[in-house]
């Protein structure tokens, strides 16, 4: 029998069972990534050797009666957490060589939980694109159509589950990277909570992978089923132990509801700032469909829904504040000018990022009284509803294109070109107010293509949304394997 393509789940009952060792699915994982994976680039650091050593290891300890939630399951780990005796570059050049000392807080609860490390995956320079290519390690591919982006920043971690490369990964979201690439390569994943699962060891090199509490930014799971996100994140959600985990511990709320007709769902296709593309549209529409056959109540429009432009403004204010910290001064000094030379009627997604990028501390803080707004509104929404269907980005997986300046780079929808980074306004709709988010497969366009939509739950309550996923991914069907 091929494992490769089995879900984490089915691998640990196969494992339980004595049907198949560790040492085993370990190495038909290798097999299956010297095999494939030159088409594909995603597994950018292997880590072959210790991978088998993990595997023999795991076998031991099962045959001594020990049971952990990933004892012997390959998995793969994005190219930006720290592992000890593999480098962390983050795709830059300069720190090709960087080697960190510890392992990431998730890679050790990854290691505790009894998985088998199989390498790392491929991202953008910097984790900052919607693609993943770099320098160092080059472009990964959608497994889907070698022409088109896996997508980014855990593009190399969606295209390795994709191919059958190891059964779970785990990623990072700060604009949608890690709902774009399952959406692009048609697998599942879960952008937590913000706070809800602790991130050090995920640090831009050289460091020091210090304990931060990230205003956007989270890490989380992708898998192939929305059962094995919900086995993963129950692995990486907890505090820090270096700070509230000293104090505290996590119990995560049940999910509100174990059956579909029990839901109250909104369902979006349309942004006021970006139209939504035709195969796009018809993936949140068959979701909607299979939501309302199962006696969901499903609505189109809520007055109790923050709005969307001015949400979207904020995520993008936010977003940019933070990327221009180790700006020279005399490039900072030109945003400065170039800010202020702004009209004070122009309210476009681009003058919002300008703003962005020069914005004082006073303004920050009265920008973040109105993200506070905007949480106090979807607490509002979430005592009447209890998820929200809409896009992941507005197309299927574009076209790899690597021009240096992405303010040049346009996407096509539909056959009309719009700014590239304008398609990050549905990603930002969970990501500004730190909502959880969990992004399904719903099937593929005419072109086929994968397609997907997330599944926005209540904050902290993240199992509502997995729960949801789960369901649909019964009634819709789910993962397929690239044909």
């Amino acid at each position: 029998m091929e494992w490769n393509f089995s879900t984490a789940e089915q691998l640990a009952a196969a494992l339980r069972a004595g049907e198949v060792t560790s040492a085993e699915l370990t190495d038909e994982a290798i097999a299956r990534i010297e095999r494939d994976d030159d088409a594909i680039n995603a597994i950018c650091v292997p880590d072959f050797d210790r991978a088998r050593a993990a595997a023999r290891d795991a076998d031991q300890a099962r045959a001594r009666g020990e049971d952990r939630p990933l004892l012997g399951i390959p998995v793969t780990v994005k190219e930006s957490y720290d592992i000890a005796g593999l480098p962390t570059t983050w795709g830059m050049p300069p720190h090709r060589d960087y080697m960190p000392a510890e392992d990431a807080v998730q890679v050790s609860r990854l290691k505790a939980a009894g998985a088998v490390v199989l390498g790392k995956t491929n991202v953008p320079f910097g984790l900052q694109d919607i693609q993943s290519f770099n320098d160092i390690y080059g472009t990964t591919n959608n497994p889907w159509d070698h022409r088109r982006t896996s997508g980014g920043s855990s593009g190399g971690s969606a295209a390795a589950l994709a191919s059958g490369f190891g059964a779970l990964s785990i990623g990072s979201d700060l604009a949608g990277s890690l709902r774009t690439p399952a959406h692009f390569c048609g697998i599942y994943a879960h952008k937590p909570t913000l706070g809800v699962v602790a991130s050090r060891g995920m640090v831009p090199p050289p460091g020091p992978a210090l304990p931060v509490e990230h205003d956007l930014a989270v890490v989380g799971p992708m898998a192939r089923t929305a059962r094995d996100l919900t086995l993963l994140l129950d692995v990486m959600a907890g505090p820090d132990p270096l700070t509230l985990g000293t104090a505290y511990d996590l119990t995560l709320p049940p999910a509100r509801h174990e059956q579909l007709r029990d839901f109250r769902v909104l369902v979006l296709d349309e942004h006021p700032l970006i139209p939504t593309a035709s195969a796009v549209r018809a993936g949140v529409n068959r979701v909607a469909d299979a939501l309302a056959d199962s006696g969901a109540r499903v609505e189109r429009h809520s007055a109790l829904l923050p709005d969307l432009t001015e949400a979207a403004m904020l995520y993008r204010t936010f977003l940019f504040s933070g990327s221009v910290a180790r700006f020279p001064v005399e490039a900072y000094e030109q945003l400065q000018a170039h800010a202020a030379a702004l009209s004070a009627d122009d309210q476009s997604l681009d003058a919002a990022m300008l703003r962005g990028m020069v914005l004082s501390h006073r303004d920050w803080i009265e920008a973040n009284s109105r993200r506070e707004l905007h949480r106090h509104g979807w607490r509002q929404f979430f005592a009447e509803y209890d998820a929200v269907v809409c896009p992941v980005t507005p197309t299927p997986a574009f076209p790899h294109d690597h021009n240096p300046d992405p303010r040049e780079r346009r996407i096509d929808i539909d056959g009309v070109a719009y700014p590239y980074f304008d398609q990050l306004v549905w990603a930002g709709l969970a990501t500004m107010p730190g909502l959880p988010a969990t992004a399904i497969p719903t099937g593929r366009s005419p072109e086929g293509l994968p397609v997907g939509v997330q599944l926005i739950g209540p904050m902290f309550e993240d199992r509502t949304p997995l729960r949801l996923a789960e369901l649909l991914e019964q009634k819709i069907g789910g993962f397929q394997a690239p044909e």
